[in-house]
């Protein structure tokens, strides 16, 4: 599935860690992710969020897709930072499931938490076929 997400990829963000029901993206933030109060644009945060949602969500096979979503943030992004996003998942029931996402700054001390992302999944389709 993220092979073919162009809007993610364009951004410059990288898959880096995958496995059933979680999920790990990276970015940096660049100039055209700053808005103009010179901090990264929340809708950045959320896409890079939301990327990793996705990715873990789909971890199972069949096609899954967002059924809502909101976001915390907690603290800003500035430019050349750079954000890892980590999915869990909290639950499954029927076609449904709940993720968690972390956002945070990597800095030479430790992460900086930048937001706190909640996805509620909906299974749509049939896993693609294995052959």
């Amino acid at each position: 599935m993220f092979a073919n997400d162009s809007a993610s990829r364009a951004l410059g963000i990288e898959l880096t860690e995958v496995g059933l029901g979680n999920a790990t993206a990276r970015m940096r933030v660049t100039e055209q992710m700053v808005n103009g109060h010179d901090i990264m644009h929340g809708g950045y945060l959320f896409l890079l969020a939301d990327t990793a949602f996705a990715c873990a969500c789909n971890s199972h096979g069949p096609v899954t897709v967002a059924a809502g979503a909101e976001i915390t943030f907690v603290a800003s992004g500035n430019l050349g930072d750079h954000l890892i996003a980590i999915a869990e998942e909290r639950v499954r029931y029927g076609r449904s499931g709940i993720y968690d996402v972390t956002v945070c700054r990597e800095t030479d001390t430790g992460q900086v938490v930048l937001a706190e992302f909640r996805g509620r999944s909906r299974t749509i389709g049939q896993a693609p076929n294995q052959e």
